[in-house]
């Protein structure tokens, strides 16, 4: 039998980590020069905003919602497909998450029902960006204009993604990314956020280190109550890495999800009732390649026989409004049909650079061997 292909692998060469060992060796583990240096070279990616590095693309968004002044009292609209940390934040800072379905085509929150779910406590939007496909901008910063609405881009899949030839996070609001294990741009754990200004930057540093705001050799302040979420140094010199490859890394990418669409062929819906995603090469990174199931196939079998042929799946994402956590808050089964129905059947495929086409033609039998069967 073939040998196992996950869904996605992360690559780290011998250049990052003979870094690490240089870093280790070094002396310097935690925050220190490589961090700045992580955060420059990303600040000049995202067109010279100001950018500043954590330990987690999920502290990011706490801290982008803290810096917004969001709190108890207040609403956030987000979508109900996404990993659960969306709307954890929200609860986090005390205010009330308010979910809006998704769009059943690109399977991003439906922006209709963003502004039909705004009311006056609504003081924020966080989209997401899924598999690194970009919501719409310029129809989410009109909606957010409109109402006077801060926003959050949940832009954790979206590194290297484009909206209108512009990079997601050279422009907008406070722009989150994540550089955990399975990103296109990784750090093993952490994130970056992308801010307005340098009152922003300073704010975010004090959020990301307890309060803390140091002067001179023994001078301390804390006026803020912050965290533990700096980035180390460690993390940050394999993100000088991957930051350096990115660009072909998502060229790799593309020319992968080509073939999958080109083996796949034109009639693939068509004879299992299965759906692929928007074909989109102009815009989305694709850090996923994801499909949703047809109605008869049941998705646990559906991954069981893909494993049975030594082919891993994920699922990203139930959706977030049915887990006890949200139940418990008034949620309930057929509040958001469209989110319900391609969270129980959307199934993400194996997509990373090291795979060579072979492997998505291996892919694309497995997928339509086991769909026949079904």
């Amino acid at each position: 039998m073939s040998e196992f292909l996950p869904f996605t692998r992360p690559h780290i060469d011998e250049a990052a980590i003979a870094a690490v060992g240089e870093v280790l060796r070094s002396g310097w583990i935690t925050s220190g020069p490589r961090m700045q240096e992580f955060e420059r070279q990303l600040s000049v990616y995202f067109g010279d905003r100001p950018v500043r590095t954590f330990n987690s693309g999920t502290c990011t968004m706490e801290i982008a919602l803290r810096i917004a002044g969001i709190g108890p009292g207040d609403e956030v609209i987000t979508t109900p497909i996404s990993w659960v940390a969306t709307s954890n934040v929200i609860l986090e800072v005390g205010a009330t998450p308010v979910f809006a379905d998704i769009d059943p085509v690109t399977r991003n929150i439906d922006l209709d029902k963003v502004e039909a779910a705004i009311t006056p406590r609504t003081k924020a939007i966080i989209p997401v960006d899924l598999s690194g496909l970009p919501v719409d901008r310029d129809r989410l910063y009109a909606i957010a204009a409109k109402h006077k609405l801060r926003v959050v881009e949940d832009a954790a899949q979206a590194i290297g993604a484009k909206w209108n030839g512009k990079r997601i996070g050279s422009f907008g609001d406070l722009v989150s990314f994540s550089f955990q294990a399975n990103k296109n741009l990784t750090t093993t754990e952490g994130g970056c956020l992308v801010l307005n200004n340098e009152d922003e930057a300073c704010l975010a540093e004090k959020y990301r280190l307890q309060g803390v705001t140091r002067s001179g050799f023994d001078g301390m302040e804390v006026d803020v109550l912050g965290g533990k979420f700096n980035m180390t140094d460690v993390a940050a010199v394999i993100g000088l890495n991957q930051l350096a490859q990115l660009d072909a890394t998502t060229t790799r990418r593309h020319a992968l999800v080509k073939h999958y669409f080109a083996t796949f062929g034109a009639d693939f819906e068509r004879e299992t009732g299965a759906q692929l995603p928007v074909k989109d090469f102009r815009n989305t990174n694709w850090h996923m390649f994801q499909i949703v199931l047809p109605q008869s196939a049941v998705r646990a079998e559906f991954m069981a026989k893909m494993k049975a042929r030594n082919i891993g799946c994920g699922v990203h994402y139930p959706p977030i409004h049915l887990f006890k956590l949200y139940r418990a808050r008034g949620f309930k089964e057929g509040m958001f049909p469209v989110a319900e129905r391609v969270g129980r059947r959307i199934v993400s495929l194996p997509l990373f650079p090291m795979m060579s086409e072979a492997d998505v033609e291996r892919v694309v039998g497995a997928v339509r061997e086991v769909l026949c069967l079904a």
